[in-house]
């Protein structure tokens, strides 16, 4: 039977991602390529929840994305996998990018001085550096195709060795798993841009292959979810207090032991409750389920339109600003979606779906 949580989770942490974008680019913590502080207050309390979901977000999406390539491979071969997850992931992160999100880097340009800059390049060399400046949230599956296409290499070697004794893992063992945790966020960082965080990412992925794809993990999970919920929301508190005001994207605060820890209880606070309380569906949660990778894909564009052709210039008040790019965010994301989505060709390159529409 489908794990209809892990739906759910990965809709719900999109639609977060959603909110956090919106705040993280009117934020008033100095983080660059953003339009940055808007409002006259003297401290943007509400900044807080950049620092709440951040730690996490992407986390619990890896570990999602790990205990999802074990249910495909269980069905299809590894040929088949490398096959849709090169289509699904790695088409849209590259050809994609020529195809469509060039649009993004022009915006992402015009939150500084880039576009000024490149006029004095060749036409060729200009748009390709707008087409890097694109990739934007489309870090996520380029990380996620190169760990994919690592898993097949791993798979070779252990030959399910390795996933059977993850079946096994206890509560002690998972909770004590916050040290490799930490310990992998320190390695594998890429300079200057920092979300390729491939340690991390890596870890959690391979962590949701060959431990959290197993009901009995899972089981586990659920019968001491509150374990791990009250640790969360506790390190929460604490990461918010201690960073709150500083750039929380950054080393050292994002190789810190509480930012690690804060987010490997939350990730298990996320699953256990999820499977406990979140395992359903109905016609909102498909229709999102449906719609969230669209969403991920084209949400920031939206964001990225209010921010530069009605904020900047001040033609709107903070208010409006957030309302807008808000609405924005989820509606043009939404059409997008579905305007391409029936472009043949062309939603191959930029969704990487294929001539029948399946979206698996």
């Amino acid at each position: 039977m489908r794990r209809k949580y892990l739906d759910n989770i990965r809709w719900m942490t999109v639609v977060l991602v959603v909110i956090y974008h919106v705040l993280y680019m009117y934020n008033a913590e100095g983080i660059l390529g953003t339009i940055g502080k808007i409002t006259n207050l003297k401290v943007q309390y509400y900044d807080v929840f950049q620092y709440v979901v951040y730690p996490w977000f992407m986390c619990i999406l890896f570990i999602v994305s790990g205990i999802s390539s074990r249910l495909y491979l269980e069905k299809h071969t590894g040929k088949e996998f490398a096959r849709s997850r090169t289509r699904k992931l790695l088409v849209p992160s590259t050809i994609g990018i020529l195809a469509f999100q060039f649009i993004q880097g022009y915006f992402n340009m015009s939150m500084g001085d880039g576009i000024e800059m490149t006029k004095t390049l060749p036409a060729p060399i200009a748009f390709l550096i707008m087409c890097l400046s694109g990739i934007g949230v489309l870090w996520y599956i380029q990380v996620l195709w190169i760990l994919s296409m690592l898993l097949l290499l791993v798979r070779k070697i252990e030959k399910d060795r390795l996933w059977k004794l993850g079946g096994k893992t206890n509560i002690i063992v998972i909770l004590f798993m916050a040290i490799p945790v930490w310990a992998a966020g320190l390695i594998l960082n890429t300079p200057i841009i920092v979300v390729y965080r491939f340690g991390l990412y890596g870890l959690l992925f391979f962590l949701g292959y060959f431990i959290f794809s197993h009901e009995e993990v899972i089981e586990r999970l659920k019968k001491y979810f509150v374990l791990f919920l009250v640790p969360a929301i506790t390190l929460g508190i604490l990461f918010c207090i201690f960073n709150f005001g500083k750039v929380y994207a950054e080393a050292p605060i994002n190789r810190s032991p509480l930012f690690t820890t804060y987010a490997w209880f939350a990730c298990m606070a996320i699953l256990g409750g999820m499977a406990k309380y979140g395992d359903f569906e109905n016609a909102f949660t498909r229709f999102m389920s449906k719609k969230s990778f669209g969403l991920y894909v084209f949400h920031y564009l939206g964001i990225s339109m209010v921010a530069i052709l009605l904020v900047k210039p001040g033609y709107i008040t903070p208010v409006w600003a957030y309302l807008l790019s808000t609405v924005a965010a989820f509606a043009l994301a939404f059409a997008l979606y579905e305007i391409i989505s029936r472009i043949p060709v062309y939603r191959w390159m930029v969704l990487g779906i294929k001539k029948d529409k399946k979206r698996n």
